[in-house]
């Protein structure tokens, strides 16, 4: 087990949201250290249970020392959530991007404040890595990613960097060296902020499918959740964030038929309970913290 440490986000406000039912099931959809699961067990009733997923093969050793028999965990991204039974789940959490010990530690390449490979990988068992996309990517697919999910003005230029590189010098294969080139391809960048950091997160974010993922997840949410149950998600950063504010959004407002405009509009399947973000407090103590958003919806009729 490796020392570096994680200071859960918005702890006590995502479990004060999504715990209705001492007695219901309610899924950690991102396990990551367990922050959010152990308080969670703490909340629970004797007949309540709590299913966590994770891809990380890290945060599976992290959970198996939680000695509880109404806890169980998948190594499976969330995705999976519509695996659930149609209304079995009193609530569902997801924190989403990445813990601390992921981008802390160098060996899994998440960040660029220490040299290590070029992974990015949730699950470093599967999949292909950041190096290995960037090793045969085209320049227009790389700057898609990087302006898409980076929201990177350099984009192009990014990416007729790495293109280049690779023909010059050979493949990517550092987090040490994709930061440097980032930093000669950006002219410029705002104050306190690495150059290479949103291309960072695009890499990350494309690598590992998160956006789709969390949409896929959020639709499964409608079918699992029973009548009244919670949905909690934290996000960090504005694309997820504007992916979940629209979907509570599309779901808490009635849907009328334009081929019928006489009939009675489809129910509402959610009621948006509102959003919430740290104190002052948290993020003096974790500026991790900082940019976080959580945002709470009730499921209101029974799922179809």
């Amino acid at each position: 087990m490796n020392t570096w440490s994680h200071t859960t986000v918005l702890l006590n406000e995502a479990v004060e949201a999504l715990v209705t039912d001492p007695e219901g099931r309610y899924v950690d959809a991102t396990f990551g250290r367990g922050g959010h699961a152990r308080r969670l067990l703490e909340r629970l009733g004797p007949r309540g249970r709590l299913l966590a997923y994770d891809k990380d093969p890290e945060a599976l050793a992290e959970a198996a020392r939680i000695q509880d028999t109404r806890f169980s965990i998948l190594h499976q991204g969330f995705a999976a959530l519509g695996e659930q039974p149609p209304g079995s789940l009193a609530g569902v959490l997801m924190d989403l991007g990445i813990s601390s010990p992921q981008i802390d530690n160098p060996a899994r390449g998440f960040s660029f404040r220490g040299d290590g490979p070029l992974d990015m990988r949730m699950d470093p068992t599967r999949g292909q890595s950041a190096a290995e996309w960037l090793a045969e990517a085209s320049e227009r697919h790389i700057a898609e990613v990087v302006r898409d999910y980076g929201e990177e003005r350099f984009a192009v230029a990014i990416a007729k960097a790495i293109v280049a590189r690779r023909q010059t010098r050979g493949a990517l294969a550092t987090t040490a060296e994709l930061a440097e080139l980032v930093a000669g391809a950006v002219k410029t960048r705002e104050p306190g902020q690495n150059p290479a950091t949103r291309t960072f997160q695009a890499v990350r974010i494309f690598v590992n499918a998160e956006l789709e993922e969390l949409e896929q997840a959020l639709k499964a949410s409608l079918h699992v959740l029973q009548p009244g149950g919670r949905l909690v998600v934290i996000s960090f950063h504005s694309l997820e964030d504007r992916i979940v504010k629209q979907f509570i959004a599309r779901h808490s407002r009635a849907v009328v038929d334009r081929r019928a405009p006489f009939a009675e509009p489809a129910p509402t399947l959610l009621r948006a309970l509102g959003r919430v973000r740290p104190s002052e407090a948290e993020v003096a103590a974790n500026p991790r913290a900082r940019s976080a958003i959580l945002r709470v919806a009730e499921r209101t009729e029974a799922p179809a």
